[in-house]
């Protein structure tokens, strides 16, 4: 790879008030190093040396908001409590000192509670009792048993207690000075579980058609943007895939997903963060767009890729631990994807891990260390 084949990476794009300098974004990954939902020690650092290492604004790992069950084990983050807060106000002023930009990423497993630990699964709370037409998945045999026994759907008053809970976590964001928020609307959590017609099949006004089934994702939007300063930016993630299913296909055509983009991007969502487990597959039959492409079509917003850049195997092969260890050199289709307008921001994940220098030499040409599952051992 020789590095003036990345330059057009190297530029800015500015969203609201908010400018990051280049292209790149450092994915959102679940490090589960935290104890008791508060980061780990060592996660100001962590985040701090990605910046240094070149990348143009982070996005944090996932959140859970202010709610009981939003999360199932400590060693996932919380975006409250005065011990949380505090060391997420460490997390951005290291971030910060390096010149950085980062984002919150919130969110609540909402069907998948449970997921990592079947014994409380009990508490997931579903839009209609159902997890969906189950697939394949990195979930355990026994878990997608135990997950598929109905139960009953969340209440009004349930739904209106989650829409508040990221309200006040959006408020908890930008009090210790996060620059941007993204709602995390993908993967089978609380919100996709109602934007899916598989895990939503209510017949209220929080169900139905695809465009009607994006009103609880409408309305934390709208309720976390009352809560943001009005130049901050709004990233919102959605997938076509399930952490339970990574055939499901919340979208068939682009005009189901212009039903469902087009009110989020008019309740205040700026940049769409499509989530997809490699950055060149194509959304549709009979084009060759990805699934950020299409939002961008659709919605003409900023829209953000994700998916195996600089590797060989997706995410879902890392967790089951087939295949990790290819590497893969995309960079040029990155290119030439990016170009073309396909998309205006490349996530990258596991090479980030694998190399907080990433994208510096991602710039230089100089070859990176290639990513390893010894490296989620620590959070270096």
């Amino acid at each position: 790879m020789t590095a003036d084949i990345t330059e057009p990476l190297f530029q800015p794009l500015t969203v609201r008030d908010v400018t990051i300098p280049n292209r790149t974004v450092m994915a959102p990954m679940g490090r589960n190093f935290c104890t008791d939902h508060v980061l780990d020690a060592a996660s100001p650092a962590y985040y701090r040396r990605r910046i240094e290492g070149g990348v143009g604004m982070i996005i944090t790992e996932a959140t859970g908001v202010d709610h009981p069950v939003s999360v199932d084990r400590g060693n996932t983050p919380r975006m409250d409590g005065d011990a949380a807060l505090a060391m997420w106000r460490k997390v951005v002023d290291e971030v910060h000192s390096a010149g950085g930009i980062i984002a919150n990423q919130l969110f609540h497993q909402g069907m998948l509670y449970g997921g990592a630990d079947p014994e409380v699964l009990g508490n997931s709370m579903r839009p209609s009792g159902t997890i969906g037409t189950p697939g394949p998945t990195s979930y355990t045999h026994e878990y997608i048993e135990q997950a598929r026994r109905p139960t009953r759907p969340m209440t009004d008053s349930e739904i209106a207690d989650v829409i508040a809970a990221f309200g006040r976590s959006a408020r908890n964001a930008v009090s210790v000075g996060f620059d941007a928020i993204d709602v995390h609307g993908a993967h089978g959590y609380m919100v996709d579980g109602f934007l899916w017609g598989h895990s939503n099949q209510r017949t209220d006004r929080w169900g139905g058609s695809q465009g009607q089934r994006t009103a609880f994702a409408v309305e934390v939007i709208k309720t976390v943007r009352a809560e943001m300063r009005d130049g901050m930016p709004l990233f919102f993630r959605f997938s076509q895939h399930k952490s339970s299913n990574y055939d499901a296909r919340t979208a068939e055509t682009p005009q189901d997903l212009e039903a469902m983009l087009g009110p989020l991007a008019d309740a205040g969502v700026d940049v769409f963060d499509a989530s997809i487990r490699r950055f060149w597959q194509p959304a549709f039959e009979g084009s060759d767009l990805n699934l950020a492409g299409w939002a961008r079509k659709l919605t003409g917003k900023p829209v953000m890729a994700v998916g195996s850049v600089g590797l060989g195997s997706t995410t879902t092969e890392t967790f089951m631990k087939v295949g990790t260890e290819l590497v893969a050199d995309n960079v040029p289709l990155l290119m030439e994807r990016f170009n073309s307008g396909e998309f205006d921001l490349i996530a990258i994940g596991r090479s980030l891990i694998g190399d907080p220098d990433y994208v510096n030499k991602l710039r230089s040409g100089e070859k990176p260390t290639a990513f390893s599952r010894d490296h989620l051992a620590t959070l270096y």
